[in-house]
């Protein structure tokens, strides 16, 4: 059955979807689902980290085409309607993310994965951005996005050709952090999103506010003050400072209960 599924263990949480008989493509229901999904766990403060990740062998192949129009056309949404508004609910959360990806991620899969903060695929993952395969604009936040990430001339490669191509060309483009065999997959992504749960959440999601400011050519001065004086009255940069004096693995307590971010985006 389709739908989008959240499991947590721990710290981390995972969002997985589900549409196995095609592909994990992604229905209106599903599309509705993703950002309600999202704001469940930024508000819990016992999640750290959060993997998206497809079920199956395959991430995404992106919105189901045969509810294209209501999707991407939704009366009263922005332009890309439900797309957009998932991905930027999803670049928005304030915790770290990690895209899991495994066979099939095109289209709005890609968008999906393009709005986390870090992309970990398998070495037979497939990647396709194909608007121009079926004659429609790719919607302006995935544009901005692709662009931000791989820049003007390769995003338009990708948009123009519609091509698929493989992991290998996908991290050497700059689309992703990492490219493991696919046994080995899922153990490098709960092991790496270990690592940042041992991190200092106060460190990381200030400094996510900070990368997106200027990525989008922001003042960051504003938000980088805020999060200073966060952090001047949390315990973690002590806790660092003596656990790292000490050789000792830091137990940060800092969750952002009551702190009030500025969305990114």
């Amino acid at each position: 059955m389709a739908g989008i599924a959240v499991e947590t263990r721990g710290t981390i949480a995972t969002l997985t979807i589900e549409n196995v008989g095609k592909r994990n493509s992604l229905t209106v229901k599903m599309w509705h689902r993703l950002p309600e999904a999202l704001s469940e766990l930024a508000s819990d403060p016992s999640v750290k980290v959060l993997v998206v990740r497809g079920a199956g062998e395959d991430f995404s192949s992106g919105a189901d085409i045969r509810d294209l129009a209501r999707i991407l056309h939704a009366p009263g949404m922005p332009d890309g309607g439900l797309v957009t508004v998932a991905e930027n609910a999803l670049a928005e959360f304030p915790k770290p993310t990690v895209a899991a990806i495994d066979g099939f991620c095109v289209g709005g899969g890609w968008q999906i994965a393009a709005a986390c903060d870090v992309r970990i695929a398998s070495d037979r993952a497939t990647f396709g951005i194909t608007p121009a395969r079926i004659g429609i604009i790719y919607p302006l936040s995935g544009i901005q996005r692709l662009v931000s990430i791989v820049g003007p001339a390769t995003a338009k490669y990708l948009l123009f050709s519609g091509e698929l191509i493989s992991s290998g060309q996908a991290v050497s483009l700059g689309m992703l952090s990492q490219v493991h065999p696919a046994p080995g997959l899922w153990a490098a992504v709960d092991s790496f999103a270990g690592m940042l749960a041992s991190r200092s959440q106060l460190s990381i999601q200030a400094m996510k506010q900070l990368v997106h400011a200027f990525a989008a050519g922001e003042d960051a001065a504003a938000i980088g003050d805020a999060w200073q004086r966060e952090a001047a009255a949390s315990d973690d940069p002590e806790i660092g400072a003596t656990a790292f004096l000490a050789h000792e693995t830091p137990s940060f307590s800092w969750t952002g209960s009551g702190f009030v971010r500025r969305p990114v985006v």
